[in-house]
């Protein structure tokens, strides 16, 4: 018993390591999306009504890959989902390029949308992190992995320099250095992913004995209703972020300022998203799950506030932006952790998936619709808007911790 337990976790802390790796090199196409993704969209259509092309289009395709690498996860494993997303989100860096040099729009979407796979492969691998963790970790070594993001996203939109340097080498069109660079990385994670993680820890987690032959073939949902309402905090908090971020850049254009500085904030941002998930992980597992989603909505007010009330200075915008990222962090990380509490068996790819789904789904939303909402009533009044959105989570994670206090203690509770 005690070499299972120390082969377990001697698996547990590969898996990480591996997936880490990942996440560094996959972030770079990330990175790169974000940052230059509007600016390109509005280049080849000759519009900036369609600078929310990159954000929507990469987060559809995250969205639409989210079930069939979810189907992938459940039939072969996760290494077979993670290589074959980053892969896919390769070729859509390739077509990207492609679309830049042929000025054609509707490539160029298709280009965005297979991105987006690297964006499934990112929410997944956090889940892949949770396969064969110790409960009382589980937070932990999930947001390890989503903090491993940090690296190649931060990186990644401080790429159009050096990458504008390399597609002028090769001849490229305007800027698509930085996705020369994302192929590269793409390339490596796939390979990374497929022949470093093994064992699979999906397929090793269906092997375990405290799993009954009916969970390893269907799995179980315990309560339904707290599955649904994580799922709606990482949809909701993903939206507040999507239709922020993505506008941003083109705010921030219209005031004058440079690509290299709009990438600099970015970086900040993104940052935020990362930096300090193992941290929220880490009080996710101790002060419960329920408790962290509610300091993240906090951190979104916050964020919201200092935008809306300081559309006009850099400063004032970039410090936003960090405490934006650092709300979605706090939010997704306990609510992801809070969903894997909650599922086992193969019911845990089925409803990760879906919950990816609904999750990127509303992000796709949110940057669809900051658009007209920018348009109409501005920056600042783009903040306003969203933050309805956080005071519905908001008190959502109120009415929940209230009920459940008022409910009488049991053994063995979730910690929510």
């Amino acid at each position: 018993m005690t070499t299972a337990v120390l082969d377990l976790t001697a698996l547990q802390q590969r898996t990480v390591r591996v997936l880490v790796v990942g996440q560094i090199l996959g972030g770079l196409g990330i990175g790169a999306t974000l940052s230059i993704g509007a600016v390109l969209a509005t280049a080849v259509s000759g519009s900036e009504a369609f600078a929310g092309a990159a954000a929507t289009t990469s987060t559809l395709g995250a969205a639409a890959a989210a079930i069939p690498l979810a189907r992938l996860a459940q039939r072969f494993g996760r290494r077979i989902s993670l290589s074959v997303g980053t892969a896919t989100a390769m070729a859509g860096a390739l077509l990207t390029i492609l679309a830049a040099g042929l000025m054609s729009f509707p490539l160029l979407l298709i280009g965005f949308g297979l991105l987006g796979f690297g964006g499934a492969v990112g929410l997944q691998s956090r889940f892949a992190a949770t396969d064969v963790a110790n409960a009382d970790h589980r937070g932990r070594d999930l947001s390890i992995v989503v903090w491993s993001a940090t690296v190649g996203a931060v990186v990644g939109p401080n790429l159009f320099g050096p990458g504008e340097v390399l597609a002028e080498w090769l001849r490229m069109p305007p800027l698509t250095g930085s996705f020369v660079i994302a192929v590269a990385a793409q390339l490596a994670a796939a390979l990374v992913y497929f022949f470093a993680l093994r064992p699979d820890p999906y397929l090793v987690s269906q092997e375990l004995p405290n799993l009954s032959v009916t969970e390893q073939v269907d799995g179980t949902v315990r309560n339904r209703t707290i599955v649904l309402f994580a799922i709606a905090v990482l949809a909701i908090s993903h939206a507040v972020m999507v239709s922020v971020m993505s506008m941003t850049p083109v705010h921030l254009v219209h005031h004058g300022v440079s690509l290299v500085e709009i990438g600099l904030m970015l970086s900040l941002h993104i940052a935020g998203m990362f930096a300090l998930s193992p941290v929220f992980g880490w009080l996710s597992d101790r002060l419960g799950r329920l408790a962290v989603i509610l300091l993240g909505q906090l951190l979104f007010g916050l964020a919201l506030g200092v935008i809306a009330l300081g559309e006009s200075s850099e400063t004032f915008i970039t410090v936003g932006l960090i405490f934006l990222g650092l709300g979605w962090s706090a939010s997704t990380v306990s609510a992801s952790a809070l969903l894997s509490d909650l599922l086992t068996g193969a019911a845990r790819p089925k409803i990760q998936g879906r919950s990816d789904l609904v999750m990127n789904g509303a992000g796709a939303l949110g940057g669809a619709a900051a658009g007209p909402v920018l348009a109409l009533v501005g920056y600042s009044g783009l903040a306003w808007a969203a933050g309805v959105l956080v005071v519905a989570v908001t008190v959502g994670v109120v009415v929940s911790m209230a009920r459940r206090r008022l409910r009488p203690a049991e053994p063995h509770t979730l910690p929510l």
